[in-house]
């Protein structure tokens, strides 16, 4: 009896444990990182059987969660992170659902030289709307700027007068963690050339933004994630760098962290003096405008740019922990630039045969003083720890912008003549207010809801005073015409909902924006009967709102392959120059003008996404279809008025076109082949078709273009590292002008010493000193050929020390404080 009872017993244990064996589960957890219990994102699991087989694993999310599903039984559970020190929970018994405790991993004291390499390269993640590049440590960007470092960056470029595009689209909105911000400038990207370079975690590209991001910017948002230590104690770095033509940077990083309190610091000086030309070129036909009435005039320009620039920047916050899961942090920034600028304008007009007629020398010496201050609070608080969370902001900026210039003019030939001189006097202030609120609530195990608002206020008071000698060494008497105060008002306020979840492999997110702006535009002026604005209703007050629907999708192929498809609706705003009625005076016979006519454009966006990572290689792909209404296009006209010295006057202008097609396709390639090489490359094509006409003039164009980016960095013997890279930007052209391809190269090499904590460099930007828009504009009445250089090659030697601060690849963000609440699925 007794053998029976133990043979039923048996059985029934076999049969229970087959049946547990038998039963699918799931594990969930989470991995942080010890020195700041932040979660560690990208993090790998590993389930080990007993056997010492891998059965299944997964990876961490951006809020250092897992859900892994498995059979059950009895498992060795891996934790592992690159750089990190590899923890194990051997023998756990896994018999239903379950929660695993929270696991802390820490830095590796012994990094590989696998790791190091990692971390100089460049890195894609994907969200379903937007892609993260963490830059890491590129050499050719030392001791540049953050203008500098963009054009590295897939999909962005950046012209040879800073302008950024995004897929060769100028209309990008460039935000500062999540936000507008003084640090990129009120609608320019000047003040990205007085920010370091080294000051950037990572670029968010994001061409299909979600709800969540303004409306503004049809080509997309570019949001730029400054870094800020998480590590405890005191760490920084300190970097110099002397440059041919003569430049000269020095900017430090220094952070405080306790368990309470994270203060952070980043403070630059910048000097530059960047020489640049240009020449122009303007053949007028059949226009009897200097005494023969079938003279042909031929008018050469030749412009030497000598700026010197200084710059001062310092950016300070303290970030104090309310409780373990909410924090306010207070931030001020400070801007400050003095530039000296001297453009020296050598005109020269020939006659019928080519012959010299008349030289003339035009000089503006102009010097601008800039200060930009911001103050900002912002407030998170971590209601749980699955990712419910609400955060807000409330920024206020002020800046002012004094411009003081002096023309002066002579002809040299035939005769020595001094002509009268102008002096004009440019004071811009600017103030902006910012308020939002963030709501993210996780709903279940993959949904989630999300909810916000904006206000956002800006004003901008543009004071231009003009002043003519009446004889050449007279009195300089004002011109009542040009002399103009214009008040300009932007006031934007949003809301937005978005809803995303995953089934399966499918994960999708959903959501709706809404925008009431109010443009507001009024001109002071001593005299406004000047016939060159009387096309224009100078003082405009316009309020328009607008529905903007957002659609992202992702379907997963397999665990590193998927597919993303993205719909968006944008709105561009016409600001700045673009909209002042009175045009520069910088060269008489060429000027631009602003249009307060203008609309806003609206753009309706679709982007197919592939994505495919290998173990060495990761290929990113997408095709793109956009159509733009009222799109913005600058055309260039004769006026029909002449110069004191009787040369046409031609008028740059900007102008709403019906419609403006963009299509186009990229892909990009980041692959290490072996441990000291490193290879990424990006190509983007893009065909636009433009539909139009302004005054009677047809301004319909269709062009393709293209550009392409190439990178190597190869690791020498010695801790030396050496990176090339190489962008060209094909030729194109729109309704009127034909622009050439451009080519640069830049080349750097590094060297770590000090065991590591310094690194010196050199780096040469422009190697072949080709960086040179060259274009040619022919209509009806003129032929117009130019050549620009705005910045000559330039040769930088480099030094950066750090203190406390590993040399490490960046991971991503695992800083609660910068999330923005990405769904994933």
């Amino acid at each position: 009896m007794r053998v029976l009872f133990t043979f039923i017993l048996l059985v029934i244990s076999l049969t229970t444990f087959a049946q547990q064996s038998d039963k699918e589960i799931t594990v969930k957890g989470k991995v942080l990182e010890s020195s700041s219990s932040l979660p560690l994102e990208f993090a790998t699991i590993v389930f080990v059987d007993q056997s010492g087989k891998i059965v299944t694993g997964g990876i961490t999310d951006q809020n250092g969660m897992f859900s892994i599903d498995l059979q059950a039984g009895t498992y060795t559970v891996r934790y592992e992170f690159i750089s990190f020190e590899t923890k194990e929970l051997p023998n756990q018994r896994l018999t239903s659902n379950i929660t695993l405790p929270p696991v802390t991993l820490s830095e590796s004291d012994n990094v590989l030289n696998e790791v190091i390499i990692r971390a100089e390269t460049t890195e894609v993640q994907v969200r379903l709307d937007k892609k993260i590049y963490n830059i890491g440590k590129d050499l050719t960007t030392s001791g540049a700027n953050v203008g500098d470092a963009l054009n590295n960056v897939p999909s962005v470029t950046v012209d040879v007068e800073g302008a950024i595009a995004l897929r060769g689209n100028e209309n990008v909105r460039i935000l500062i963690n999540g936000k507008p911000s003084a640090i990129a400038g009120f609608g320019s990207t000047d003040a990205l050339r007085q920010l370091p370079a080294d000051a950037i975690e990572r670029v968010e590209v994001i061409t299909s933004p979600s709800a969540r991001y303004d409306a503004e910017g049809t080509a997309g948002i570019l949001n730029i994630i400054l870094k800020k230590e998480k590590t405890l104690g005191v760490n920084g770095s300190i970097n110099t760098s002397v440059g041919v033509p003569t430049s000269s940077n020095v900017s430090g990083n220094i952070n405080v962290r306790t368990d309470k309190f994270n203060i952070f610091n980043t403070t630059g000086y910048r000097y530059r003096n960047a020489p640049g030309n240009a020449f122009f070129s303007n053949f007028y036909k059949n226009i009897d405008s200097i005494a023969t009435p079938d003279r042909n005039p031929l008018v050469t320009e030749k412009r030497i740019f000598e700026r010197e620039d200084k710059g001062f920047n310092t950016n300070l916050g303290i970030e104090y922990f309310l409780t373990d899961a909410s924090s306010i942090t207070a931030t001020g920034f400070l801007r400050i630039g003095k530039d000296d600028d001297i453009t020296t304008n050598t005109a020269n007009e020939f006659g019928f045969n080519n012959d010299l007629a008349i030289s003339r020398l035009r000089i503006e010496n102009e010097l601008e003083d800039d200060v930009n201050y911001q103050f900002s609070l912002n407030y998170i608080n971590n209601l749980d720890e699955d990712g419910h969370k609400l955060t807000a902001d409330v920024q206020y900026e002020i800046g002012s912008e004094e411009e003081m210039s002096l023309i002066t003019e002579e002809n040299t030939f035939p005769s020595s003549e001094l002509l009268p001189s102008e002096m004009i006097t440019n004071l811009e202030d600017e103030t902006e207010f910012l308020a939002q609120v963030d709501y993210v609530r996780p709903i279940g195990e993959n949904a989630q809801f999300e909810a916000g608002a904006r206000a956002n206020f800006e004003e901008t008071i543009t004071d231009y005073t003009l002043l003519e000698e009446d004889v050449a060494g007279g009195t300089f008497i004002i011109d009542d015409g040009l002399t103009n105060v214009f008040t300009y008002n932007e006031n934007v306020l949003a809301a937005y909902s978005q809803y995303g979840n995953k089934f399966g492999k499918f994960s999708f997110l959903l959501g709706l924006r809404v925008e009431n702006t109010q443009l507001k535009g009024k001109v002071d002026a001593i005299d406004t009967s000047d016939n060159t604005n009387s096309d224009f209703n100078i003082d405009f007050d316009k309020n328009y709102t607008g529905l903007f629907p957002t659609v992202n999708l992702i379907y997963e192929l397999g665990e590193r392959e998927n597919v993303t498809l993205g719909y968006n609706r944008r709105i561009n705003r016409p600001r700045g120059r673009f909209i002042n009625p009175f045009p520069s005076r910088s060269s008489e016979a060429n000027v631009f003008q602003g249009n307060p006519n203008l609309d806003p454009a609206y753009a309706s966006a679709f982007d197919l996404g592939y994505i495919k990572r290998w173990d060495k290689l990761t290929l990113t792909s997408s095709i793109y279809y956009q159509n733009e209404t009222n799109a913005f296009e600058r055309i260039q006209e004769d006026t029909g008025e002449l110069t004191g010295n009787g040369i046409p006057i031609i008028r740059t202008l900007p102008i709403n076109l019906s419609t403006n097609e963009r299509y186009g396709a990229e892909a990009g390639v980041l692959y290490n082949p072996a441990k000291w090489l490193r290879l990424n490359g990006s190509f983007n094509y893009f065909l636009f078709k433009t539909v139009g006409e302004f005054n009677n003039v047809d301004y319909g164009a269709e062009n393709s273009s293209w550009f392409a980016r190439g990178s190597a960095k190869v690791s020498l013997p010695a801790k030396i590292d050496w990176q090339t890279n190489a962008f060209y930007r094909g030729p194109s052209n729109n309704a009127q002008t034909e622009t050439e391809g451009i080519l640069s190269v830049d080349l750097a090499f590094s060297k770590d010493i000090m065991d590591d904590n310094g690194t010196i460099g050199l780096n040469v930007s422009d190697l072949f000193n080709t960086r040179k828009r060259m274009s040619i504009t022919d209509t009806d009445t003129f032929t117009s050929e130019s050549e620009f250089q705005w910045r000559q090659r330039q040769v930088t030697v480099n030094f950066t020390y750090r203190f406390n601060q590993k040399k490490k690849r960046e991971r991503g963000n695992r800083d609660g404080g910068d999330d923005d609440g990405d769904f994933e699925g």
